[in-house]
């Protein structure tokens, strides 16, 4: 047993990955149980005061959750907080934090990458480039051109900032709306969202997900989208049909798409999009840099020297809208 001054937390991380880097630093205060299953995880939590998610892509928490008989908080390593929202934890009184501000910056960058990506037809010069042929075209200019950011939140602000400091004209569509917004000026409600898109050369994805933005984009959506729009999404898989995708991108109702997130990931090398030149894909990646693990492990620790304080904690999750409660 555990001194008795010393919180016990478990952390459940992928196998793959190994053990958060940087978490043993705690070791002087508290006591960390290693969980890579739902089996681990349910021999980890009783006694535990703290969960630290770091696996999103599981679902052992709901399996293992019998086991959690003295939880008092939840953070997870990351801004969305899907995985972690089952019925058991929303209906509690556990407080829920995420990892906001570790990868604004980084998904911002992903996103300007992207766009000049297609705007400067990057996938031709490679082509190109293997086929030792030189051939000399125009490309776009990305100014003054509109981007439409769907999701304005933490994330979608450091975009729309980033975007409009390199002369895009930036528009943010939210759940609620809201006026005033610091980098948008007024955010549009979401039911706006559908007449927003026939300006928009570019539609970025950057919503969490919640019940009302699952599916969001599917074939009735897309098809508000000019045919000459491109599709980049950094949020969550889920929001976009794929097999509508699909259809969009094959038909030439919009012109292309860059896609850090899948419903179904890791993405089936069969699956269709691979073989689509006007697609980019990488592999939920989007917001990651060097050093971003331990980052996301400082975060954590900063914040549970607040708990052991007794300190508000910080980037708490509005566990019933499904994201942090300065986002929207």
């Amino acid at each position: 047993m555990p001194p008795a001054n010393k919180n016990i937390i478990a952390a459940l991380f992928d196998a793959d990955e190994g053990p958060p880097p940087g978490l043993d630093a705690l070791a002087e205060t508290a006591e960390i149980r290693h969980a890579t299953s739902a089996d681990e995880l349910k021999r980890a939590l009783p006694g535990a005061e703290v969960l630290l998610v770091t696996d999103f892509r599981t679902g052992v928490l709901g399996e293992a959750w019998p086991s959690a008989d003295g939880l008092r908080w939840i953070h997870a390593t990351s801004a969305g907080v899907d995985a972690v929202l089952i019925p058991q934890v929303v209906d509690s009184d556990i407080p829920v934090t995420n990892a906001r501000g570790i990868f604004d910056r980084g998904i911002a960058e992903y996103v300007l990458g992207a766009i000049l990506l297609f705007a400067k037809d990057m996938h031709g010069s490679l082509r190109y480039k293997h086929q030792r042929q030189w051939c000399h075209r125009d490309t776009e200019r990305i100014d003054d051109r509109r981007v439409l950011v769907v999701g304005a939140g933490a994330i979608g602000r450091e975009i729309g900032a980033l975007l409009k400091a390199a002369g895009m004209a930036v528009t943010g569509v939210s759940g609620r709306g809201r006026d005033a917004d610091p980098v948008f000026g007024r955010v549009h409600p979401a039911g706006a969202l559908h007449d927003l898109l026939g300006a928009a050369d570019f539609v970025v994805i950057a919503t969490p997900l919640t019940s009302a933005t699952e599916g969001l984009f599917d074939a009735a959506t897309l098809a508000c989208m000019p045919t000459h729009a491109r599709l980049i999404n950094v949020g969550r898989g889920p929001v976009v049909v794929t097999e509508d995708l699909v259809g969009a991108l094959r038909e030439g109702g919009i012109a292309g798409a860059a896609l850090d997130v899948f419903e179904q990931e890791p993405l089936p090398s069969e699956h269709p999009l691979w073989e689509m030149d006007n697609v980019f894909i990488t592999a939920h990646m989007a917001g990651d840099f060097i050093g971003w693990r331990e980052a996301l492990i400082k975060q954590f620790m900063d914040n549970f020297r607040r708990w052991q304080a007794g300190e508000p904690l910080f980037n708490v999750v509005d566990k019933r809208r499904g994201y942090g409660t300065a986002g929207g």
